[in-house]
C-alpha cells in the first residue's frame, strides 16, 4: 500500500464575483515510502494549490470539492482540524515557496524551531532547544548560530534553516515547494544535495513542487506533468525524459537546454495557459497542441494506463 494516496482530487476557487474556478481536477497519484515524487508543469498549473490541499491549507475562497487523500490509509479529508494539525508536522511537512520569506524577522532562528517543538511535541524549553541545535546541526547551519537572527544568514542558510524546521517533528513525507527558488546555482546544487542526504539518512518521503527539469531528472523517482490543473502524464522519471508521449510534455523537454547535444536550438511553447475563468471546453491543452484533433475540442481526455506505470491524458496517444 502507497503511504500516500490521492485519488481524483479537484479543487475550486469561488472568485470575488460569485464564479465558480476550477483550479484542479480530478488529480491522482501516489508516493510510495522511501520515493520522491516530482510534480511539474508551467506558473499557474495548479501545483501548489494540489499541496495546499494535501495539507488543508486553502485560503478561505478555496475548497476541495471532490476526491480523497489517504495517508497510510486514513483519509485526511475526514479529519478535524486539531488531526491536521498534528498531521502537518508529524506526518506531512512543508517547506514553502519563497522559504528564505517565511522565517519571522525579528525573533531568533533558534526560537523558531523551539516554538513548533514546544507546540507539536510538548518538550520543555531545555530539551527544544537542544534539539533545535540538532536539527540546525543536521543541515550544515552550526548550532551556535541559532541565536542569530534570519537577516544574519545568507539566502542558503535561510533555506536550510527552514528544511531544519520542516524536520523538527520527524515527518514521512516532505513537501518542497519550488525549494531553489531565488538561489544562485551553486547554492541550489547544495540545497539538492542536502535534501538527498536527508531523504536517504531519514528514510523520507519527498514530493517536490518545480518547473524546474534539471531538478527533477536529478533527484525525482517519479514524476507527475501538470497543465491547467489537470494530469497529463504520470510516469517514472525514466520514462518522462526518455519517452514521453503527451505533446505537453514533450514540448516541454524541447524547451530544456540538454548538455549533451549544446547545439540543439530551443523550442518554445506558442500561446499562454489558460485561464481559470476561460477554460477550453476539451483538452485545456488543445489550444497550443501541434497534435490536436476534432475530439479535442469537445471532450477532456481521462488519464489512461498506455503501459505499465506510465499513464497519459491525450486523445491522440490513446489511439496509437
Amino acid at each position: 500500500m502507497a503511504l500516500l494516496d490521492v485519488q481524483n482530487l479537484s479543487i475550486d476557487y469561488l472568485a470575488d464575483d460569485g464564479t465558480t474556478l476550477h483550479a484542479v481536477e480530478s488529480v491522482s497519484f501516489s508516493l510510495e515510502e522511501g520515493r520522491s515524487l516530482g510534480l511539474v508543469g508551467e506558473s499557474g498549473c495548479g501545483k501548489t494549490t494540489v499541496m495546499l490541499g494535501l495539507l488543508r491549507l486553502l485560503p478561505a475562497e478555496g475548497r476541495i470539492v471532490r476526491g480523497r487523500m489517504l495517508f497510510d490509509g486514513r483519509d485526511l479529508l475526514q479529519y478535524n482540524e486539531s488531526q491536521m494539525r498534528q498531521t502537518r508536522w508529524r506526518d506531512i511537512a512543508m517547506v514553502f515557496q519563497g522559504a528564505m520569506n517565511a522565517l519571522n524577522p525579528v525573533r531568533t532562528v533558534e526560537s523558531q524551531i523551539v516554538e513548533v517543538l514546544q507546540l507539536h511535541e510538548a518538550m520543555q524549553p531545555q530539551a527544544a532547544r537542544k534539539r533545535a541545535g540538532e536539527l540546525l546541526g543536521l543541515v550544515g547551519i552550526p548550532p551556535h548560530r541559532g541565536r542569530q537572527y534570519p537577516h544574519q544568514y545568507s539566502g542558503g542558510m535561510r533555506q536550510r534553516a527552514v528544511i531544519a524546521m520542516s524536520l523538527a517533528c520527524n515527518p514521512r513525507v516532505l513537501v518542497a515547494d519550488e525549494p531553489t527558488t531565488a538561489l544562485d546555482v551553486m547554492i541550489q546544487a547544495q540545497i539538492l544535495e542536502l535534501l538527498q542526504q536527508l531523504r536517504e539518512e531519514l528514510d523520507l518521503s519527498v514530493i517536490f513542487v518545480t518547473h524546474d527539469l534539471g531538478l527533477v531528472a536529478e533527484v525525482c523517482d517519479d514524476v507527475l506533468v501538470m497543465y491547467g490543473g489537470t494530469a497529463a502524464e504520470y510516469a517514472s522519471s525514466d520514462t518522462i525524459f526518455n519517452a514521453p508521449e503527451h505533446p505537453y510534455t514533450q514540448r516541454l523537454l524541447q524547451a530544456f537546454p540538454d548538455i549533451e547535444r549544446p547545439g540543439l536550438a530551443l523550442s518554445s511553447i506558442p500561446g499562454n495557459p489558460p485561464r481559470l475563468d476561460e477554460l477550453p471546453p476539451g483538452c485545456r491543452f488543445e489550444p497550443r497542441c501541434h497534435l490536436r484533433e476534432d475530439i479535442c475540442t469537445q471532450q477532456s481526455p481521462p488519464l489512461l494506463e498506455i503501459a505499465p506505470g506510465h499513464r497519459v491524458a491525450c486523445h491522440v496517444v490513446g489511439r496509437k
